[in-house]
């Protein structure tokens, strides 16, 4: 398994309530498809630096995972599902090569 975050943007006028039920959907389908969370973190409301889908301000929330390299597609195509998701981005982690000793 690789390492992956996922940052997503969820609509602003979303109530608390849904929105949790919107986190707790994508997790869930990280872990459907034999993924794993490492770290869930709600970042707020904050303002958007240009408006996206006529939304002036956006629910952040970032998610590390473990998951499988083949399965990243399958994830992108169901958060595109999501409608109350305006925009999101999955990056894969590089891990550092070890620092060779110096002499």
């Amino acid at each position: 398994m690789a390492g992956y975050e996922l940052v997503f943007i969820v609509q602003p006028e979303l109530e608390e309530e849904p929105r949790n039920a919107l986190v707790s959907k994508v997790t869930q389908t990280i872990s459907d498809l034999k993924g794993q969370v490492i770290k869930l973190d709600p970042w707020g409301k904050r303002r958007l630096a240009y408006p996206i889908k006529k939304h002036h301000e956006g629910f952040y929330v970032v998610v590390q995972m473990d998951l499988p390299p083949a399965a990243e597609r399958s994830l992108e195509r169901a958060i595109r599902l999501m409608e109350d998701i305006i925009r999101y981005l999955v990056v894969r982690k590089e891990i550092a090569p070890p620092a060779e000793p110096q002499q």
